[in-house]
């Protein structure tokens, strides 16, 4: 454990799994205090129906070295939200770090069906989730963490500005929704900036989330197990990679630079120096760019 955040206040909105449990649990690493949200808890599933929870979440933020704080929140109920920062005033008197990490979509979109023949109630449902949610927690959450400069903000997408700027995303209702993230990144830079904050986006590469594993049929420790069908997968990363990113930011003095930017975990390993749990630093948007939608054959050598 390093100390880098102590005494620091952090809000993942979103942690039951995934990149937000990979960014909660790195920053209790480097000592914060951290509160993690989500809709599932060892009391009650979301419509995901998967055993991970915010308990669990919280539980590993405090083995890792913070504080983990789970409160059970749907980030689509303001008054629920208002309740949460509330009780971070009450609590604790600050808010440093807000990361909103909220998404819950993965079962709604369908890829590559067009918006005429897309599940029109699950297509705004997505939205829902992905963007109204974000909007809530920062609109309710953003004057707790203006009270003291320096505060940081990090929206948590799915693609770098450039390369969903160029490329359809999946669907016309998971690329709107991506893309929306981006550009609250951008809005609340112009906003916080002026304010003493920072505001940016980030992507995770190709997430070895819980979710993806099952879906390729593999665990941690077995991952490379998947590349016989699905070989670009090679250049996949742990959750945790993504929470170093976020811990590194949360931890410059002069994180303003990024202000209102597009960032991603592999590009900010390269600026800052961590590595993944394996010791390797992946860039997988320079290599899905250079080598998977260009066409090459899987390989990853000077891509981690």
């Amino acid at each position: 454990m390093s100390e880098q955040l102590k005494d620091k206040v952090a809000l993942v909105a979103g942690a039951t799994r995934g990149a937000g449990r990979g960014i909660a649990v790195e920053l209790g690493a480097a000592g914060a205090t951290v509160y993690v949200t989500g809709r599932s808890t060892r009391a009650r599933r979301s419509e995901y129906d998967r055993p991970e929870t915010i308990e669990d979440t919280a539980d590993l933020v405090t083995e890792a070295g913070g504080r983990g704080i789970a409160v059970p929140t749907d980030h689509l109920e303001p008054e629920r939200v208002k309740a949460l920062v509330d009780r971070i005033a009450d609590e604790q008197g600050r808010l440093d770090v807000l990361v909103n990490d909220i998404w819950g979509g993965e079962n709604l979109f369908d890829w590559e069906a067009p918006v005429w023949e897309h599940d029109l109630d699950k297509g705004l449902r997505l939205l829902r989730l992905a963007v109204e949610t974000h909007a809530i927690t920062s609109h309710h959450a953003l004057p707790l963490l203006l009270r003291r400069p320096g505060g940081l903000v990090v929206e948590v997408t799915d693609g770098t500005a450039d390369y969903n700027g160029e490329h359809y995303r999946l669907s016309f209702f998971y690329d709107l929704a991506k893309s929306s993230v981006l550009r609250m990144a951008f809005a609340l830079g112009h906003e916080l900036g002026p304010r003493g904050a920072t505001a940016v986006a980030l992507t995770p590469g190709w997430l070895r989330s819980e979710i993806m594993l099952d879906h390729f049929g593999v665990r941690e420790d077995n991952w490379r197990d998947a590349l016989a069908d699905v070989p670009h997968f090679a250049v996949s990363e742990t959750p945790r990679y993504v929470g170093r990113a976020v811990t590194a930011l949360a931890a410059d003095p002069d994180v303003a630079r990024f202000n209102g930017t597009s960032l991603s975990s592999g590009g900010l390993a390269r600026e800052y120096g961590f590595t993944d749990l394996d010791g390797s630093r992946p860039d997988a948007w320079r290599y899905i760019v250079e080598v998977q939608d260009a066409g090459r054959p899987a390989d990853v050598t000077g891509y981690r």
